[in-house]
């Protein structure tokens, strides 16, 4: 009678090692099938998986006790306040190596516009990136392409790519960067016309009396509206609920200057 047991480590062939150092068998008597090969992860940032195999050995080489196996790491960590897609994940693992072999006198923005360009490479075809850089941020702007595909679902696609790219050249230069990832003028033109619906909701606010709510935003969108009527002394802004999709409601202020409750 055979017994099936599973071990796990941090590629294949450890995995098999530790089989095969359990149960006391060569590598060429032991039986096994891969489950999962595992992953890294994204440049060792985010998203590392387990190798994953499984044995079956004869009842007379199964262990009394077998060892503990390691515990296994959660299969995606990312940040709470993205959610990164499949396709964009994949391009960022397929940069490692030329992230690896770049110079450290590099400049950020110029390491970030060549990791960028890679994942658009991936998504897209003759899509060209222009960077902006500047004390305050770096600003990237791609042209061409599908720029549907590279936005993505109310912009999740365009959030995961700054997301990543921040990440990268922050961990090779060991220091924070703020930088902004647009396609097309896409979020230029989102600025503006968050900026004046927030004019025309704080109007109504004011002009009603009453709390105007915008429905579900993101923490880039909340802050624009945030920003558009920080100046207005007769209402006030609040983001409302948990995670990164949250209500913002616009509440106006009594005559004298306390906020209305």
């Amino acid at each position: 009678m055979s017994k099936v047991i599973e071990y796990e480590s941090s590629s294949v062939a450890k995995a098999v090692q530790k089989a095969c150092r359990d149960l006391k068998l060569t590598e060429e008597k032991l039986k096994h099938d891969i489950i999962s090969y595992g992953s890294s992860g994204i440049f060792g940032l985010v998203g590392t998986k387990k190798a994953r195999i499984r044995v079956t050995v004869p009842e007379e080489s199964i262990p009394e006790k077998p060892r503990e196996q390691e515990e296994a790491t959660t299969e995606t960590e990312w940040d709470e306040t993205v959610d990164v897609p499949q396709p964009i994940t994949a391009a960022a693992e397929d940069t490692t190596e030329a992230i690896e072999q770049q110079d450290l006198d590099d400049a950020p923005a110029e390491l970030g516009r060549e990791v960028l360009q890679r994942m658009v490479d991936f998504i897209t075809t003759d899509a060209t990136i222009s960077v902006k850089n500047s004390r305050e941020r770096i600003e990237y702007n791609v042209s061409g392409g599908n720029t549907g595909v590279l936005i993505g679902k109310r912009g999740q696609t365009l959030e995961a790519m700054q997301y990543l790219v921040g990440k990268i050249i922050s961990k090779k230069f060991e220091k924070k960067f703020r930088l902004e990832i647009d396609v097309e003028d896409y979020l230029k033109n989102k600025r503006s016309n968050l900026e004046n619906m927030a004019k025309r909701m704080g109007e109504k606010a004011k002009r009603t009396g009453k709390p105007i709510s915008f429905g579900q935003m993101n923490a880039y969108d909340r802050r624009i509206v945030h920003i558009a009527l920080k100046e207005d002394d007769k209402v006030w802004t609040q983001s409302m609920g948990d995670g990164f999709y949250r209500k913002l409601v616009i509440f106006p202020k009594k005559k004298n200057g306390r906020k209305q409750k």
